[in-house]
């Protein structure tokens, strides 16, 4: 039990986020980020707050989306930088992590990228789990309402064999 904020991105409300998780850990309740990373930087005022909020921080669940920085730029239009080094700094500072990989067939499952991604993983010292999320279109339609070109259009969900394969080299658990 306890509290996960998620997103959007739960980095972007950094004073709510202080305030509810200073609240929750002196009532006792586990608390937990779930986030991209993506707004991680260590200029201020950002910083300062990122600070204050995981000193109240059990765990951050972390999306590594793609481990090369072009083919994220392709993937999300942004680079993955300073998501690789919110990792790096989360690690550093002791805070637990759950990594997380979304498995987007011809774009993120290739073997050589994956074990790129778990050379990483391998780096940071505070990584609890990791975890394969393959993709799926159930939120394609929201796009389409939206009036909003989907990037990811006419790619299929990825095959069980694909899936094992990520697994097997990606995922492990501590706890």
């Amino acid at each position: 039990g306890g509290i996960t904020v998620s997103g959007g991105e739960p980095l972007m409300q950094m004073d709510f986020m202080i305030d509810l998780f200073k609240k929750a850990k002196a009532e006792g309740v586990h608390t937990n980020i779930d986030t991209c990373g993506a707004v991680f930087t260590r200029e201020e005022p950002f910083f300062s707050k990122f600070n204050e909020l995981i000193k109240y921080t059990d765990l951050v669940m972390l999306d590594i989306k793609h481990i090369d920085d072009e083919e994220h730029k392709k993937l999300t239009g942004h680079t993955n930088k300073n998501i690789l080094d919110c990792a790096r700094y989360l690690s550093e500072q002791g805070i637990p992590m759950w990594i997380r990989h979304v498995l987007v067939p011809g774009i993120t499952d290739k073997d050589e990228y994956l074990k790129k991604t778990r050379e990483f993983i391998d780096t940071l010292d505070t990584v609890k789990k990791v975890e394969v999320l393959p993709y799926h279109t159930l939120g394609a339609y929201k796009w389409k309402e939206l009036g909003i070109p989907y990037k990811l259009e006419g790619v299929d969900p990825p095959t069980e064999d694909r899936i094992a394969n990520a697994k097997k080299i990606l995922e492990f658990s501590k706890e």
